[in-house]
């Protein structure tokens, strides 16, 4: 009955761990790894070399919501993942060469994802437990339901220094935060037998984290290269067992959650490096590359184990100023993961993606920028051949979003 926690990760843009969406400026381009903008503070740390001087701030809303379905047969089981508004600030300081940025945001996961139905693996579990007891499926009423929740709130703090006109590097660290819960439940109720099995589960995971960020930019002329290397998080979570009722048959899918028992969510390595280019004054465009070191990253279960190999994205984006007043943007961003049917489970499974976002910014007067952006997720099925039958999953996912950047 282990609901992992990828079950549950990125109802944002990223890897299997990690969001990489935070400021709005993102849904609308996408590759934004060398900007020198206040979203630089995440995507370009050693890019705030050649930002604005003084003093920034930035306050962003995105909204997410997605679907994941398990098609089992005829029977999908459908599954919702949903977050509420989810908010990330942004804060910057530069003087001559050096620079000081601030920035608190939901780095991994973000979000709730409930099967009202169920899902195949439990409901099959007990449906062939009663079935050895002689009771056919059709004789007896299933109450099946799983839901969790699952967040990673980080606090990064960076140091940028300009070393000559052209190269900068700069340092940080992010700490952070686990939060997370899992509560289901299968009920068999016969009318004349009463309650055949009550499967029962809700415990609370907490846990932390703490990774350094290196990073480094070349900016002369209308070229801007810059690279990011972001260490792994080891996040160790603790249960906090609230109710664990484990018919016999059942154990081994249940122990994990016995209270006290203590499971590994890190969150993988990270390396990002972008090519900007300014082609007039009006038009930009960057080419950014991803690699999410998962399979070296501890999971639930060593499940990193099955992976084939790490997670790579490749983002593009496109940025043109209308005149002074309005800037239109879009991109792309491909993620390939490497999946295989042994990782793929009903509480947990992920597809490869196309995202495409679109948006604009509004600069309302010298100081204040409005940005709103929109992505969706275009998700490949996947399709494995369970002991059940074949299984196919699938994903849909949109994010809109609006933001206020603010110079001093």
């Amino acid at each position: 009955m282990a609901l992992a926690a990828t079950a549950l990760s990125n109802v944002q843009a990223g890897g299997l761990m990690t969001n990489t969406n935070y400021h709005i400026a993102f849904d609308r381009m996408m590759a934004r790894g060398a900007t020198f903008d206040i979203d630089a503070v995440y995507s370009n740390p050693a890019g705030l070399a050649w930002g604005h001087e003084g003093w920034q701030l930035s306050l962003n809303f995105q909204k997410p919501w997605q679907f994941r379905d398990i098609k089992v047969g005829e029977t999908t089981y459908e599954g919702k993942a949903s977050a509420p508004i989810v908010p990330a600030l942004f804060a910057s300081y530069k003087h001559d060469r050096w620079a000081v940025s601030a920035m608190l945001g939901i780095v991994g996961s973000g979000g709730y994802v409930e099967y009202k139905q169920g899902v195949p693996m439990f409901n099959m579990l007990v449906a062939g437990m009663l079935q050895q007891k002689g009771l056919a499926p059709g004789s007896y009423a299933l109450d099946s339901e799983m839901k969790g929740k699952q967040y990673i709130y980080g606090g990064q703090v960076n140091f940028t220094y300009k070393i000559l006109d052209c190269l900068s590097a700069a340092v940080g660290l992010r700490v952070n935060y686990y939060d997370g819960y899992y509560r289901g439940h299968v009920r068999a109720n016969h009318e004349q037998l009463g309650q055949l099995v009550n499967l029962e589960l809700d415990v609370d995971q907490r846990g932390w984290g703490v990774a350094p960020i290196l990073a480094v930019g070349y900016h002369q002329g209308s070229l801007t290269l810059a690279a990011r290397y972001e260490f792994r998080t080891k996040i160790n979570t603790e249960n906090k067992t609230h109710t664990l009722n484990a018919p016999t048959g059942t154990e081994a899918y249940t122990a994990a959650y016995q209270d006290g028992v203590k499971t590994r969510y890190d969150m993988p390595a990270l390396l990002a490096v972008a090519a900007g280019y300014e082609f007039t004054p009006k038009l930009r465009a960057t080419l950014e590359y991803h690699f999410f070191d998962d399979k070296n990253a501890q999971m639930a279960g060593d499940r990193q184990k099955e992976l084939t190999r790490g997670t790579h994205e490749f983002l593009a984006g496109v940025e043109y100023d209308i005149n002074q007043r309005f800037t239109v943007s879009c991109g792309v961003q491909r993620t390939d993961y490497g999946l295989s049917d042994n990782y793929q489970q009903d509480t947990s499974f992920a597809c490869d993606s196309w995202s495409i976002g679109m948006g604009g910014a509004w600069n309302i007067n010298e100081k204040i920028r409005l940005n709103a952006g929109y992505f969706i997720s275009l998700y490949s099925d996947y399709e494995k051949v369970a002991s059940f039958g074949k299984e196919t999953f699938s994903r849909t996912n949109n994010v809109i979003g609006i933001g206020i950047d603010y110079k001093f």
